[in-house]
């Protein structure tokens, strides 16, 4: 028994016995469709980040989405290898485009994820995800990674805890700047459309 659990306290990324399986939205993205980028320039799922991930992310049925990327010489650590922090961001791009299926907009509040074994460059991440409660603002999720197959070795897991906002987060808290040229450009528009945004 950890001291924290001996204290009756829960680990953040487990959802606490209050919590509730929220509901699919019904203009979420249907099973089988892509998640679009929630901004171009975005280092896991953007288009236009020139060594980004390009993390290409679909919809699956229930609370569930499939991610995957091709890892790439940009993204070693170890000669050959995949950087661990990198495999983190792949992880948190794919647990954070499960609020699509909620549409509301979240940020990440914990991230854990276990490294099993080592994800050679070349190789093909498929990253499954799922929401497995939510209690308030809190939404948990956990997913596990797997090497060039959806039934592929077990590479990585990861657990998850993100919390919704809305805009004001990233106008009070972002550099306006990127905010406004994003707004501006259309980057960010259409995504921030599809979200229900409550004051």
């Amino acid at each position: 028994m950890t001291s924290l659990q001996s204290r009756g306290r829960a680990p953040a990324t487990t959802p606490p016995d209050s919590a509730i399986i929220p509901e699919r939205h019904p203009l979420a993205p249907a099973p089988g469709e892509p998640i679009d980028s929630h901004y171009e320039q975005c280092f896991g799922c953007g288009v236009r980040h020139p060594t980004g991930l390009h993390l290409v992310v679909t919809a699956g049925q229930g609370l569930t989405v499939h991610g995957e990327f091709r890892v790439s010489e940009h993204h070693q650590g170890g000669p050959g290898l995949a950087h661990g922090g990198l495999l983190t961001t792949a992880f948190d791009e794919v647990l954070g485009s499960l609020n699509w299926l909620l549409r509301m907009p979240s940020v990440t509040g914990r991230l854990e994820v276990d490294f099993r074994r080592p994800v050679p460059v070349d190789s093909v991440l498929h990253l499954e995800a799922e929401i497995i409660g939510q209690a308030g603002r809190k939404v948990y999720t956990r997913g596990v990674g797997r090497l060039n197959s959806v039934d592929g070795q077990v590479a990585l897991t990861a657990a998850a805890l993100f919390v919704q906002v809305d805009l004001a987060h990233f106008r009070d808290n972002g550099r306006q700047k990127d905010l406004e040229a994003a707004l501006r450009s259309g980057q960010v528009k259409g995504a921030l459309e599809r979200l229900e945004l409550n004051p």
